[in-house]
């Protein structure tokens, strides 16, 4: 189980970093045509949203691979439950099906890690 969750960890550190990556450093106007839904948020919200995914994709592996404070890994997985419930929320609203199904996924991956990091397979 430990090999399962360093695999979901990361698979989701290297989806977030990248994706937050790409959010944070591109304007909004470039980012609409992959990801509609940025239209309903200011480029400061934007940003600020790439940024908290690099950061919680470096928070999924990198306490953990040093040992410093590795009650950070899952902190970072269970915020990314909440984001991804956030995001759940976004698409819906705006009826965008498939962004949902992506969301969902990342949602169970985030809490699977948030549960074993935080339950029988902590650090």
């Amino acid at each position: 189980m430990n090999i399962a969750l360093w695999v979901v960890q990361i698979l989701l550190a290297g989806a977030f970093f990248f994706a937050g990556l790409i959010k944070a450093t591109k304007p909004r106007e470039s980012l609409s045509g992959q990801m509609p839904w940025v239209e309903d948020f200011s480029d400061g919200q934007v940003k600020i949203i790439g940024i908290l995914e690099v950061l919680a994709g470096i928070g999924l592996v990198l306490p953990a691979v040093t040992g410093v404070l590795p009650v950070l890994t899952p902190i970072a997985a269970a915020a990314l439950v909440v984001t991804m419930i956030g995001a759940l929320v976004v698409h819906l609203r705006r009826k965008e099906y498939p962004g949902i199904v992506v969301n969902v996924v990342l949602l169970v991956l985030a809490a699977f890690v948030a549960w074993g990091r935080f339950g029988p397979y902590s650090f």
